[in-house]
């Protein structure tokens, strides 16, 4: 009896996938040694030998096989017409594929379609370590011994509270995007539940920009959050509705206009002001798309500006020009591309400047290339008339500290940024450090507090006060939240 048929098994589709592709692969192999023989000469016959050889073995000829070749290994000229033609296609095609990754999306998105990486975000470990020029890795330089030897009580007293800010423990530092306002009044858990078992926090990424993120603000309501970019848009995302609302954007997508940074006034909650990469700063109102003006204040890009948070017509612009400069936008005057505000006090540093924060009491504290946080004190903004001018001698700083602000290219631009509405009426601001902590300074100028803890493996960069508690949060490079309470 003759025995049964051994069954082949069945082709899987991956097997058959890698199959057709090394048919594939062999195809053009071949193809491509069959056009390189074209080009190659035929080499020139020597002339025999009058001299008889004996060959003791004979030669082993291997078999031809197809290899990579190139147009110069293959004699073809330089100027051929349609190689030439090839390279520039492709070049071509690379560039619109790099174009089209990074094309701002028009008009509004639903979050379901822009979920990133089609995956919610989980901890992982940091992969940068924030070593820059001058920076020493947890290295303090504000230390209890400077709170010890403070001899003005009042001082003595606000160091130890602020410096008695605890890393929450309740989630060892996870992975975030930016760090805006805390917004919740409350202590988040109750302090005799620390035994409880904490659940992991839920954090779904969006993707709701095709460039990197510079900016976000909670408006008012608190209700939905504002997010600028450097694909020159500004979104409204409502998570309750499912969906990134286009706040402005220019007219065309072809149209480049990176946006570094957004405020929205409280009391003018549907005016949105922008500044730009390009030395300019805008205002739109939200309610219609075309009622959009934009100033160009400055020839070279200006980083960071911010509103006086109780005169919201006075704007602070931080530049790469090396300057601080106050706008009053009461009062524009010019005409055409030269329309702009009135220019009240401008102030130059050694270097490029980085931020501009204005307080509630009228302070602005700057960050600057050349290691300084310096403070100017506009106590007496709120009197000033439409037009006020003040003169450079009168623009020095009232302090000037100094602070390691050589970011590189990995770590956010360290911003100062100032608590809005303190419980205890003592304006101060906090701004990272490159020896992995956040510092706390008064308007005064004096540290407060050097806010640090264990699992911080990277530079907190971007730091913020919570409007009213005395609470600190730092992001890193890595995506990591701290917070301190």
């Amino acid at each position: 009896m003759a025995p049964a048929k051994k069954e082949q098994p069945a082709v899987s589709a991956f097997e058959r996938k890698r199959l057709e592709n090394i048919a594939s692969n062999q195809a053009i192999l071949k193809d491509l040694s069959t056009s390189a023989q074209k080009f190659i000469p035929k080499p020139t016959p020597k002339p025999k030998s009058t001299t008889s050889r004996k060959r003791t073995t004979p030669a082993k000829k291997e078999p031809a096989r197809p290899t990579r070749t190139s147009s110069r290994l293959a004699g073809v000229e330089a100027d051929n017409e349609t190689l030439k033609r090839k390279a520039e296609v492709e070049e071509e095609f690379a560039k619109e594929a790099a174009k089209a990754k990074r094309q701002r999306v028009a008009g509004d998105i639903n979050l379901s379609d822009v979920v990133a990486d089609g995956k919610k975000w989980s901890k992982g470990a940091d992969f940068l370590s924030g070593v820059m020029r001058g920076a020493v890795p947890n290295q303090r330089t504000f230390t209890e011994d400077d709170i010890k030897e403070t001899t003005d009580e009042a001082l003595k007293s606000l160091r130890q509270k602020m410096s008695g800010l605890e890393l929450y423990n309740g989630y060892e530092p996870n992975r975030i995007f930016d760090a805006s306002q805390l917004g919740a009044e409350d202590k988040a858990g109750d302090e005799d539940d620390e035994d409880a078992d904490v659940p992991e926090p839920d954090i779904t990424a969006y993707s709701i920009h095709s460039k990197s993120i510079t900016s976000f603000v909670f408006p008012a309501d608190g209700n939905s959050l504002y997010s600028s970019s450097y694909d020159s848009s500004i979104r409204k995302l409502d998570l309750q509705k499912g969906i990134a609302v286009e706040a402005y954007a220019p007219r065309s997508v072809d149209i480049d206009l990176p946006i570094s940074g957004i405020s929205i006034p409280p009391m003018q909650p549907n005016l949105v002001f922008f500044s730009t990469l390009e030395g300019s700063l805008g205002r739109h109102d939200m309610r219609t798309a075309k009622d959009t003006e934009i100033w160009q204040l400055i020839d070279k890009k200006i980083g960071g500006f911010s509103l006086h948070p109780l005169h919201p017509h006075l704007a602070a612009t931080a530049s790469l020009d090396r300057t601080l400069k106050i706008w009053d936008l009461r009062k524009i005057s010019g005409s055409g591309n030269s329309r702009a505000p009135h220019l009240v006090a401008e102030h130059e540093s050694r270097l490029s400047v980085s931020h501009a924060s204005f307080s509630a009491a009228g302070h602005v504290a700057t960050s600057s290339y050349d290691d300084t946080i310096k403070i100017y004190s506009f106590a007496d903004a709120g009197s000033w008339k439409a037009g006020h001018s003040i003169e450079s001698d009168d623009m020095a700083p009232t302090a000037s500290i100094p602070h390691n602000n050589q970011t590189g290219r990995w770590v956010t631009i360290l911003k100062p940024h100032w608590q809005a509405r303190p419980n205890d009426g003592i304006q101060k601001f906090v701004i990272g450090n490159m020896n992995r902590f956040a510092d706390v300074y008064a308007s005064s100028g004096e540290q407060l507090a050097q806010l640090g803890g264990d699992g911080i493996s990277a530079v907190p960069a971007v730091t913020q006060f919570h409007p009213s508690q005395d609470w600190v949060a730092g992001g890193t490079a890595s995506g990591k939240l701290c917070l301190w309470m």
